[in-house]
């Protein structure tokens, strides 16, 4: 008769079944749990909730409309957004400027798409002051793509020594770099054009000269480069030959809005602010839809105390761009200065309805 306790008996071979069911069990939850850790440490961070689409927000944005600031964040805020996208949006973001829309743009011109890098540049170009441009878009002078590196020298190469900063020396460097790679390639009107300005900013003043004069050569009827030598010339102080050169440049397109633009800009840098206001006023009626052209009209109104007419300008703009911020907040000022606070609450209001944190807002403008 088998002895009870013995390891081969069945109540032992049942005891000992049980438990190794039991410490697979255990293993399989052990190893289930351990799987699922592992996958918590390393699986993404859950995407952000958006409740508006990509079009959706970008048609809010571009057409000032409430909230617009709020959206554009979010859906800058994905991770999913293809990069044509997200620099559609990033252009966008010129009227919407906050401490969340600078955390944005310094993310952006970091991330490693090129596409991306040079939207992020030109908006910080247009929303950033000077003096701290550089601490934004100045990292991107060592950067591995050559484009990016060339849009940051574009972007800082206007700027003073002070407001370089720490970058001047960077900017110089990645400038000739500019310079060489320009000069390698076959001459064109925009390369020479591009090059007249890097030679102005380490004052190879002729070289310049003769930069814009091949453009011509390559070009006769690029107005870009004829409006660089105007330029050159009235800075070099040969105020009469620019002037007889713009005249001419007129003659020849008398219907051209950039031509008569130019002339406005031309005549204020000579004080000759009333025959300037006719030249611009003329350059807005030919591109009524130039807002660039209109808003620098109103300064000029606004400097030969034209307040009113001033004002019907930057509400002509608002009523084609209610999202133009630039328009919206000189206008408030103007208003300001007239003494029409009714006026001045609404498009406060307004502008707080955009972007409840937009810095005008902040500083009680």
């Amino acid at each position: 008769m088998p002895n009870p306790s013995s390891p081969h008996s069945p109540a032992h071979l049942n005891t000992r079944r049980r438990w190794q069911t039991v410490i697979a069990l255990g293993a399989v939850a052990l190893l289930t749990a351990m799987g699922l850790l592992v996958h918590g440490w390393h699986s993404p961070p859950p995407a952000p909730v958006v409740n508006h689409s990509y079009a959706e927000a970008l048609e809010q944005a571009h057409n000032g409309k409430p909230g617009a600031a709020r959206v554009l964040y979010q859906q800058l805020s994905r991770t999913d957004l293809s990069d044509i996208r997200r620099a559609g949006l990033l252009a966008e973001l010129v009227n919407y400027p906050s401490a969340q829309a600078l955390k944005i743009l310094d993310g952006d011109l970091k991330r490693p798409a090129p596409l991306v890098q040079q939207a992020a540049i030109e908006t910080v170009s247009a929303m950033v002051p000077d003096a701290q441009r550089s601490v934004l878009i100045g990292p991107l002078l060592d950067d591995p793509d050559q484009g990016v590196r060339f849009c940051a020298v574009r972007a800082l190469l206007g700027l003073t020594p002070d407001d370089l900063g720490l970058y001047y020396g960077s900017v110089q460097d990645a400038a000739e770099q500019y310079r060489s790679t320009l000069a390698s390639q076959p001459p064109s009107g925009q390369s020479q054009v591009e090059l007249a300005k890097l030679f102005v900013n380490t004052g190879a003043i002729q070289k310049a000269f003769d930069a814009l004069d091949l453009a011509l050569k390559l070009e006769p009827h690029n107005l870009q480069a004829a409006l660089a030598q105007v330029q050159l010339l009235d800075q070099q102080g040969q105020t009469d030959r620019s002037r007889q050169q713009l005249a001419e440049l007129l003659e020849k397109h008398p219907q051209s809005a950039r031509l008569q633009y130019a002339l406005g800009k031309w005549l204020l840098r000579h004080q000759q602010n009333e025959y300037a206001l006719l030249a611009m006023a003329k350059a807005v009626e030919l591109e009524p839809e130039n807002t660039v052209y209109r808003y620098d009209l109103a300064v000029a109104l606004h400097d030969l105390h034209q307040l009113e007419a001033a004002q019907r300008q930057l509400e002509d703009i608002l009523q084609r761009q209610p999202a133009n911020r630039r328009a919206r907040t000189l206008l408030i000022r103007y208003w300001q200065e007239n003494g029409q606070l009714q006026k001045v609450q609404v498009l406060l209001a307004e502008l707080e309805q955009l972007n409840p944190d937009d810095p005008a807002l902040q500083q009680g403008l």
